[in-house]
C-alpha cells in the first residue's frame, strides 16, 4: 500500500473485520493508506476500540490491528477512521 489514499472504486482494497477467526464484510471502504482506513459501516465502533482487519490488495493479504481514531461527518454521512498497526508488535 502506498502513502496515498486509494480512489473510490476498483482500486480500493477490500477491508474486512476479523472476529473469532472469521472474516466479516461490514465496511464500505472509502480510502486506505499504509496507516489509515477511512470507511463507513452499519456497526458503531467506539473511539479507541481495537479491532482486527484483513486487507486484500493486488493479490496480497495482510492481517493488522486497527484502532478507531475518530468519527467524522461529511455530506455523505459519518466516516470512521481506523488507525492501522502491526498485530505482531502488540502481541510480542
Amino acid at each position: 500500500m502506498s502513502g496515498e489514499p486509494a480512489a473510490s472504486g476498483a482500486g480500493v482494497p477490500r477491508v474486512t473485520l476479523i472476529d473469532d477467526g472469521k472474516s466479516h464484510d461490514v465496511f464500505e471502504v472509502l480510502a486506505v493508506t499504509e496507516s489509515l482506513v477511512r470507511m463507513r459501516s452499519a456497526f458503531l465502533f467506539e473511539v479507541g476500540e481495537e479491532i482486527n482487519v484483513r486487507i486484500e490488495r493486488d493479490g496480497r493479504v495482510s492481517e493488522l490491528g486497527a484502532r478507531v481514531r475518530a468519527h467524522v461527518t461529511d455530506p455523505g454521512g459519518q466516516i470512521t477512521e481506523l488507525e492501522l498497526f502491526d498485530q505482531a508488535a502488540v502481541a510480542g
